[in-house]
Formats: C-alpha cells, structure tokens, sequence
C-alpha cells in the first residue's frame, strides 16, 4: 500500500478511517434492528441505519484523527519515550 513508511499522521488518518469502518457497520446493525424493536417498518428502519451511519461515520473520522493527534504529542506510555530513557540510563551508568 505505501511504497515508503507511513508519516505519523497518515498513520493516524489510516487508523481513523479502518477503526470508524467497524464502528460504522456496528452502528448501522444497531440503527436498524432497534427500531424494529418498537416495530417500526423495516423500510423505515433501513433510511434511519443508514442516515444515522453516514453522518457518524465522518464526525468520529474526524474526532478519532484529532484525538490520535493529541496523544501522539503526550509522550507518557510511549515504547519510543521508554527506549529513550533507558538507552539514556545506560550510557550514564557504563
């Protein structure tokens, strides 16, 4: 797919798009089967899945890409921030 390696941002953007294509399709079965539930038609239930999966699906893109962003600037928890410091603990001991 890419011919070099991901930027951090592309990554993130990819990311976004793979993990809303799941929640989308989670969101559309549950858009649809609950309406049934209060017996509205089936016709009826589909429209609102769909309505309903369409617009969720670019505004969490977009949530999810901004959040991803903010927690690529904290450097807590991070395996890279970790091997820093500890190829840094090393130097300083030997």
């Amino acid at each position: 797919m890419f011919t070099h390696a991901p930027t951090a941002r592309s990554r993130s953007f990819i990311k976004a798009v793979t993990w809303r294509v799941f929640g989308s399709l989670d969101t559309a079965l549950l858009s649809f089967v609950i309406p049934m539930l209060f017996h509205v038609s089936m016709k009826s239930s589909a429209k609102i899945a769909i309505s309903i999966a369409a617009v969720e699906t670019l505004t969490k893109i977009a949530l999810f890409y901004l959040h991803e962003r903010a927690w690529a600037r904290i450097k807590w928890g991070r395996a890279d921030t970790e091997i820093e410091h500890q190829h840094a603990s090393e130097i300083i001991h030997h």
